[in-house]
């Protein structure tokens, strides 16, 4: 029972990476940017994201364009495109491995251990997921912290940590933590089975020791007779 909860919160923590990592790929608040002039602040909100950047007016008003080019982006947005689609892909992957290695699933047999070693490829896989995911989220962060405290940078360029980079760090930290768990059930796991496998070792060398002893004395005693 504790074996099937275990890999339940693995792929739950997974599943929720995995689910945020779709949606911050998919999201246009990376960066954000408010026109501050003379200390007001003018009601203009500008959002960049990965494939789209929008422009909200007053919170009511909002429109979105679509990149005319790869071009268009900045160098780090560029890197995260490619990294992004690259974790989503990684993350769809290792959420399906994980479903064919859990115990109710009959599809891949009912052998423990190659089920074991599917849970061990998916939980790494997680964990490589997380590891992509970090990366574009804290390059843009440095870059964009960089920008806001330097002074050469005008105002109207200066950005904001989007929505998107705080839900990146949360997804992150949910494929590790699920990655880690599988990880850590499949290695419990075959411990417990070598465990268990080499107690009945030590009475069976003990009664085949013994066996001849007794076929001997009771020999013995017939030819005595």
């Amino acid at each position: 029972m504790a074996a099937a909860a275990l890999q339940f919160a693995g792929l739950i923590l997974g599943g929720i990476g995995s689910v945020g990592t779709f949606a911050i790929t998919g999201m246009p608040q990376w960066r954000v940017t408010a026109f501050i002039e003379n200390n007001v602040v003018v009601f203009e909100t500008t959002w960049e994201g990965l494939w789209m950047n929008c422009i909200s007016q007053a919170s009511i008003r909002m429109q979105c364009k679509v990149y005319d080019s790869l071009l268009a982006l900045t160098p780090d947005l560029q890197a995260s495109r490619g990294l992004m689609c690259a974790a989503s892909a990684l993350a769809f992957l290792a959420f399906a491995v994980t479903i064919l290695g859990m115990k109710c699933t009959r599809c891949t047999g009912n052998d423990n251990r190659i089920k074991g070693y599917i849970l061990l490829a998916g939980g790494v896989s997680f964990i490589l997921c997380g590891i992509v995911v970090l990366i574009p989220v804290c390059f843009v962060a440095h870059n964009i912290i960089r920008d806001f405290y330097n002074p050469v940078v005008t105002v109207a360029e200066k950005r904001e940590l989007g929505a998107a980079l705080y839900i990146g760090w949360v997804s992150a930290f949910c494929l590790v933590a699920g990655g880690a768990i599988l990880c850590c059930f499949c290695r419990c796991s075959e411990e417990t089975k070598s465990y268990r496998y080499s107690v009945p070792s030590q009475p069976s060398a003990y009664h085949s020791h013994r066996t001849p002893r007794r076929a001997e004395s009771s020999y013995s005693k017939s030819q005595y007779v």
